[in-house]
């Protein structure tokens, strides 16, 4: 199993990105505005489409306010994954500065390096979104 982790420190207050974070089904709004373009909920699990048409189903496994963590599992993607789970996590690092921490575990390992690519890609994106004022609600 391929497991890939990000990590960044963004500049700005860690509930601010949390809070973000958090909206499961705006992710496309707060977080990562122009990586996914659109995002919907249906019942417990957002469908997503990337800046490249790709689309995929992502399935709420759990949010934890006080860790400031949430996790989902990719049930539906053109990756042909058979297992793609991920948890994202936010940490103080300061009064107007955080953490930001994102673990994914995915199968088969062939389908860890073009989702490294896109996390990496995603990760800069929170971190420019997160630290623009004229995103933040």
């Amino acid at each position: 199993m391929a497991t890939l982790t990000k990590e960044i420190l963004i500049d700005a207050p860690a509930d601010d990105v949390w809070d973000a974070l958090r909206d499961f089904g705006a992710l496309h709004e707060w977080l990562v505005p122009g990586f996914v373009v659109e995002s919907r909920l249906e019942g417990n699990s957002r469908v997503i489409t990337f800046f490249n048409g790709a689309v995929a189903r992502e399935v709420l496994v759990g949010v934890d306010d006080d860790a400031r963590r949430l996790a989902y599992s990719a049930v539906e993607s053109p990756l042909g994954t058979t297992h793609h789970n991920a948890s994202a996590q936010v940490f103080t690092d300061g009064a107007d500065r955080c953490r930001f921490v994102w673990t994914t575990d995915v199968l088969p390992d062939e389908a860890g390096a073009p989702i490294d690519e896109l996390m990496e890609r995603g990760i800069g994106v929170i971190k420019h979104t997160m630290e623009s004022h004229s995103v933040r609600r």
